[in-house]
């Protein structure tokens, strides 16, 4: 698993029991896994099909750093899916695990479309071609 992007936990982020709101966390891994999927198709109208169950396996408290980890699991025609797991920086303890997120790409009429792509690239990658 590659850890992609890190977050600090503010006191905004925070629910009534004083730790990460679910809904801030599920928003961030959202936002996360679209920019992942949209820069490995090419597409910039990519959107969230489906998640998987999703498992809070221990929490985070204000001041915590979290990181946000994304694997692809596979390319599909229109879509790529993917899995997510997100675990505190210091302790490397999981918070929450996704064993598969769907993203579609779209065409200008909001249908599936065809992104062609069959594996994971890399910046450098495309920078040499």
């Amino acid at each position: 698993m590659r850890f992609h992007t890190r977050k600090w936990v503010k006191p905004e982020d925070l629910n009534p029991n004083g730790t990460l709101f679910g809904g801030r966390l599920l928003q961030w891994i959202d936002e996360e896994v679209a920019l992942y999927a949209i820069i490995q198709l090419e597409i910039p109208r990519t959107v969230t099909k489906f998640m998987s169950e999703i498992d809070f396996v221990s929490s985070a408290k204000q001041g915590d750093i979290i990181e946000i980890g994304i694997e692809v699991v596979k390319f599909g025609k229109t879509s790529i899916s993917l899995s997510c797991e997100v675990r505190n920086k210091i302790t490397r303890k999981t918070i929450i695990a996704i064993d598969k997120i769907i993203m579609v790409s779209l065409d200008e009429e909001g249908k599936p479309y065809a992104h062609g792509k069959t594996k994971i690239e890399y910046v450098k990658d495309r920078l040499e071609n």
